[in-house]
């Protein structure tokens, strides 16, 4: 009586443990499969173009010389939104600078340290961030 017993409590003890471990299994199946999916890559501003005008054809049944029109239109959009954000830009500098200074007196002399540290590393990450940018877009454009 003593040896069935532990017999079923071994058994008991087993189906328990294999359960845990074929669940674990299959869970991080799971999540390696449902988690590490890759996000495309942002689209560029051309891209978005292309489909604007490839949707609008599609759409609109447009013809050739309204195709030439839009783009000319498009073109000439881009031009005044460049045109009023360089306009817009001294402002902006403004109010960021101003934003700075106010951060600045609010910190200790040894946070002023680390700020301005922390703002060199990020303007220089943004700086590479802009230039690995320009070097794919100039990359698509050459192919």
């Amino acid at each position: 009586m003593m040896r069935s017993n532990s017999t079923l409590a071994l058994s008991l003890i087993l189906v328990f443990a294999s359960g845990t471990v074929v669940g674990a299994l299959g869970y991080r199946s799971y999540s390696l499969n449902t988690v590490s999916a890759k996000n495309p890559p942002p689209k560029s501003p051309e891209d978005y173009r292309r489909e604007y005008i490839g949707e609008m054809q599609h759409r609109l049944s447009l013809q050739t010389e309204q195709v030439q029109k839009l783009e000319t239109i498009l073109d000439e959009t881009r031009v005044k939104f460049r045109e009023l954000r360089e306009r817009s830009r001294p402002e902006m500098k403004a109010i960021q600078d101003a934003q700075t200074a106010e951060i600045n007196a609010m910190l200790n002399p040894a946070q002023q340290v680390e700020y301005e540290k922390f703002r060199k590393e990020r303007d220089d990450k943004r700086k590479a961030e802009q230039k690995e940018k320009e070097q794919k877009d100039k990359e698509k454009s050459g192919k």
